[in-house]
C-alpha cells in the first residue's frame, strides 16, 4: 500500500509537469521560448519519492551540459547591429528600432572578448546542482569516497566541472577528487562520427523541415516595428535571418548579468515567441530525436556514452563505497542521450512534426542550459544484490520505458538488460 501511494504521488507529479501546453508555458514564462538557451531553472520537483524500505543511495552516475554562456560567434552579435546601424544612418529606423539598436550594442559590449565563455550564472548553476546533489543524496558523499569527474576539452565544460567540484569539496572536504579533460575520452564524452553527421544533414529531411518551418515565419511583423521604409527592408534586409538573430540575442540575455538591466522580449508578441520556439524545437527533434523524416537513428549517436555509463556502473556497484562519476559536456549530447534513454516517453518515433510537443518533446524541459541526467543507485548494503536505480532529468524524477512496481525506482539488472538490448538493435557500425 505504501509503495502504491508513492507511485501515485510520482504519477501525479509527472501529470502536473505535462498539464499545460507549450504555448501556455511560454506565455507564462517568456524565457522558455529560448529553447536550448533557456537558463537552467532548477528542479521543479522539490520533494523526491522516498526509496523503498531499507534502500539507500550509494552511487551517482551523471552527464550534464555546461552552464549559461555567451554566444560562440561574434557574428551572432554584430550582424543585427550592422543591419540596424546601416538603416539608422539613413533614417530608416523607427523610435523602437533605434532603441533596439541601443540595447543590442549593450549586449555586444558585454560579450566582447568572451564569445562562447561561461557566464557567472553558468558557474553558479553548476555549484547549485552540486550542492543539491549532496543535500539530496548525502550517503553517496560520506567520508573519503572518490568523485571521478571528466569534461570535454571545451573551456565552458571544464569550468562547469571545476565549479561543481569546488562546491563538492567545500561541502565534503574529505572527498577524493579526480578530474580530467582529455581528447582521450572524447569518443564517448562528445562522440563524433562522419557517417552519423552526414545522415543528420540528409537533404530530404532538411528540405521537409525548412518547408515546415516557413509556416511559422513571422519576421515581417518585427520588421514593421523596427523600420520606417518597407522598400529598404525589401532591398537591404534578409528578414528571417535578421529576426532570428535578434531573437537569439533576446533569448541569451537571461544567461548573462545584463538580465538584471535589460530585456528585448517587449518587441515580440506571445505568438511570435511561440513561433520562434516551435521552429527551434522542431529542428532539435529532426536532428536529435527519432525523426523518421531522415534516418531516424540520431539518438544512437550517444551509444558510446550509454555503454560507458553501464560499464562504469557495473564496476562501481562492485565497490563498498563507490562515490560518484560526473561527466560534463554539451546540450547537443543531452538531447539525443535523453531520447536514447526514452526518458518520460520522449523516445517516440514519428514523421509528423505537428505531434512532437504534445508527446513531450519540449526543448526547455529536456535540454535547457546546464541540462543534466543523473542515475542514482540504491541498495541496503554492499552485499545487497537487488540494486535499484532512479533517473533524474534536470533533477526531476523521470519515467523509464520499463514496468516497475516501485516506480520511479527500477531494478538495475532490468534497466541494464533493456538498454544493452536497445544498443544491440543498432546496426549502423
Amino acid at each position: 500500500m505504501k509503495q502504491l501511494i508513492l507511485t501515485l504521488v510520482f504519477l501525479g507529479f509527472t501529470t502536473i509537469l505535462s498539464a499545460q501546453t507549450a504555448r501556455e508555458e511560454i506565455e507564462n514564462n517568456v524565457h522558455c521560448s529560448a529553447s536550448d538557451l533557456f537558463a537552467y531553472p532548477g528542479p521543479m520537483q522539490v520533494c523526491l519519492t522516498p526509496a523503498p524500505d531499507g534502500k539507500k543511495p550509494f552511487y551517482i552516475s551523471h552527464y550534464g551540459s555546461h552552464g549559461s554562456h555567451y554566444l560562440k560567434d561574434r557574428k551572432d552579435y554584430r550582424m543585427p547591429i550592422d543591419v540596424l546601424a546601416k538603416a539608422d544612418s539613413t533614417g530608416k529606423l523607427t523610435e523602437l528600432g533605434r532603441d533596439v539598436l541601443r540595447r543590442l550594442r549593450l549586449i555586444d559590449d558585454e560579450a566582447e572578448g568572451r564569445f562562447g565563455e561561461l557566464t557567472k550564472l553558468g558557474a553558479q548553476q553548476h555549484r547549485q546542482i552540486a550542492q543539491r546533489m549532496v543535500e539530496r543524496f548525502p550517503e553517496v558523499f560520506e567520508g573519503s569516497v572518490v568523485v571521478d569527474a571528466k569534461s570535454t576539452v571545451v573551456i565552458p565544460c571544464i569550468l562547469s566541472m571545476e565549479n561543481a567540484l569546488q562546491k563538492l569539496v567545500a561541502m565534503r572536504p574529505a572527498l577524493l577528487i579526480r578530474h580530467d579533460a582529455s581528447r582521450h575520452d572524447m569518443w564517448y564524452m562528445n562522440q563524433y562520427e562522419k557517417k552519423m553527421y552526414t545522415m543528420k544533414k540528409d537533404s530530404s529531411a532538411r528540405a521537409f523541415y525548412q518547408a515546415y518551418a516557413k509556416k511559422y515565419n513571422c519576421g515581417d511583423k518585427l520588421m514593421s516595428k523596427l523600420f520606417t521604409d518597407q522598400q529598404f527592408v525589401n532591398q537591404q534586409v534578409d528578414v528571417e535571418k535578421l529576426a532570428q538573430a535578434i531573437f537569439m540575442l533576446t533569448s541569451n540575455v537571461q544567461n548573462t548579468e545584463l538580465r538584471k538591466k535589460l530585456s528585448l522580449y517587449d518587441i515580440f508578441s506571445d505568438e511570435e515567441l511561440y513561433n520562434y520556439w516551435k521552429k527551434c524545437n522542431t529542428s532539435w527533434f529532426v536532428n536529435s530525436g527519432f525523426c523518421l523524416l531522415g534516418d531516424g537513428m540520431q539518438p544512437y549517436s550517444q551509444r558510446n556514452l550509454l555503454r560507458q555509463l553501464i560499464q562504469d556502473a557495473d564496476s562501481c556497484i562492485a565497490l563498498a563505497k563507490p562515490g560518484a562519476t560526473l561527466r560534463f559536456g554539451h546540450s547537443s549530447m543531452v538531447a539525443p542521450f535523453a531520447t536514447l534513454l526514452d526518458l518520460n516517453g520522449i523516445g517516440f518515433k514519428t514523421d509528423n512534426l505537428d505531434v512532437i510537443e504534445k508527446k513531450g518533446w519540449r526543448s526547455y524541459k529536456i535540454f535547457p542550459v546546464a541540462a543534466n541526467i543523473q542515475f542514482v543507485f540504491y541498495r541496503e548494503n554492499p552485499d545487497d544484490k537487488d540494486v535499484l536505480v532512479k533517473v533524474l532529468l534536470n533533477e526531476n524524477e523521470a519515467r523509464l520505458p520499463l514496468k516497475s512496481e516501485t516506480e520511479p525506482y527500477y531494478k538495475w539488472s532490468e534497466v541494464r538488460d533493456y538498454y544493452l538490448k536497445r544498443l544491440a538493435e543498432y546496426h549502423g557500425e
